[in-house]
């Protein structure tokens, strides 16, 4: 009961985990906010005011026609909109609207209000001239203002009757005002996207750094400790028929059995060093252990004292993928390892079955007859091997189901999909 509960507590906080993960996979992946959207939206309420207020003004103000007007406004204030994507159009738009709008005016209009250019054509010239410049760069907006500019100057010499200085001359000081804002700030963003980015890179490489970092530790650590105690495990273990007289042949088979397995766990040492000490995790390996390897493995098992049950049916797995037969022996090689830690004097048995789509592995272990023994699950450093089994399951999509039995035993149970029901047919 005691052991099914702490399964049970770990299983709660493996899906608190996985919703959170999963939660902060869905932010990431919501797309931000585009500094263009952002501008065509503004750009687009500030063009609808214009218009509303463009139009009438023209036509009451300057006696403008209703039509001609309603044209040339529209053009000139979505000027700006267009250049968001298309600079170039847009800088076409308002240099012919800034040219037509002042011909379109009375002329006794324009002798009492502000000509050539309308406070409504004026802010429009000063919106077309910041926004090319905020997308576009400094360049373009330099060319609207100029051309804008110049327009008023046409527009100014082709009715040379009406008095124009002072609307330019206050046109051109505001929009080039505006202009040399909207260039700072755009070299400003610029300059932080910039920043960001190399900001981003270097949290990167500095990621990377810790994890090279941190691996080199790890094998530092295995090699100096872990591998020299193996490797002196071995010395002694092959040594030991020699340096001890009149060792009985029984003893000097299980000092040889010891000494295999150390030199196995040493193969398996240096393969682990090699992936620990790759960057790139592309080393050359030796060959994994596979379905194949779980016969060996069982025997291994039983010259160490354990009962140890075999049942083994197999299809041709030998098209099964490498990540399928790595995972197969690896659950199998945990949980016999747990059952022989965790319940000492059980019997194990070990179930292998595979058909054309799925390998199955079931292992169990009877009670444990030991007075100190505990079961698998129930040992709180024993979550490490059951969490690393449900992660080799989940990288080939399987599933996994291990918990204790009515019966005092422990249970580990496995479906390892390996080939599709499409491929099977």
């Amino acid at each position: 009961m005691r052991a099914a509960r702490i399964e049970k507590r770990e299983h709660k906080r493996e899906l608190k985990k996985n919703r959170r993960e999963q939660k902060e996979r869905a932010r990431a992946a919501r797309p931000p906010i585009s500094r263009r959207t952002v501008m065509v939206v503004i750009l687009s309420v500030i063009a609808i005011a214009l218009y509303s207020v463009m139009v009438p003004v023209h036509v009451a103000l300057y006696a403008s026609s209703v039509p001609i007007m309603m044209l040339l406004a529209a053009v000139a204030v979505t000027a700006a909109l267009v250049g968001v994507r298309y600079p170039n159009l847009a800088i076409i738009m308002f240099t012919v609207t800034a040219v037509l709008v002042p011909l379109t005016i009375s002329r006794d209009a324009a002798l009492t209000a502000p000509w050539p250019w309308s406070v409504p054509m004026l802010i429009s010239f000063a919106v077309t001239v910041a926004a090319l410049t905020f997308q576009h760069g400094w360049r373009r907006g330099l060319i609207m203002f100029t051309l804008g500019t110049g327009s008023g100057l046409v527009a100014s010499i082709m009715l040379p009757t009406v008095p124009s200085a002072n609307s330019l001359i206050v046109t051109t000081s505001v929009v080039g005002g505006i202009y040399l804002i909207a260039a700072l700030l755009a070299a400003r963003l610029r300059l932080g996207d910039e920043l960001t980015r190399q900001r981003e890179h270097t949290a990167e490489e500095q990621a990377r750094r810790e994890l090279v970092e941190e691996r080199t530790r790890i094998a530092r650590e295995l090699h100096d400790v872990v591998a020299h105690s193996m490797s002196v495990i071995q010395v002694q273990a092959s040594t030991a028929r020699y340096r001890l007289s009149d060792l009985p042949s029984e003893v000097a088979a299980e000092f040889d059995d010891l000494a295999a397995t150390a030199r196995s766990s040493l193969t398996e040492m240096r393969r682990l060093l090699g992936v620990l000490r790759t960057e790139d995790q592309s080393a050359e390996l030796a060959p994994q252990k596979g379905i194949e390897d779980i016969p060996a493995l069982v025997d291994s098992i039983r010259r160490a004292g354990v009962d140890v049950g075999l049942e083994l049916v197999t299809a041709d797995v030998t098209a099964a993928p490498a990540g399928v037969q790595i995972a197969a022996f690896r659950i199998v090689q945990e949980a016999l390892s747990n059952a022989v830690r965790h319940a000492p004097g059980s019997r194990v048995s070990v179930s292998v079955r595979t058909d054309d789509t799925a390998i199955r592995l079931r292992v169990h272990n009877t009670a444990a007859t030991g007075e100190a023994s505990v079961s698998p699950g129930s040992v709180p450093s024993g979550g490490h091997g059951l969490r690393g089994m449900r992660e080799r399951v989940a990288l080939v999509d399987g599933t996994l189901e291990a918990g204790p039995d009515a019966d005092g035993g422990w249970t580990v149970a496995a479906a390892l999909p390996w080939m599709s029901e499409q491929e099977s047919v």
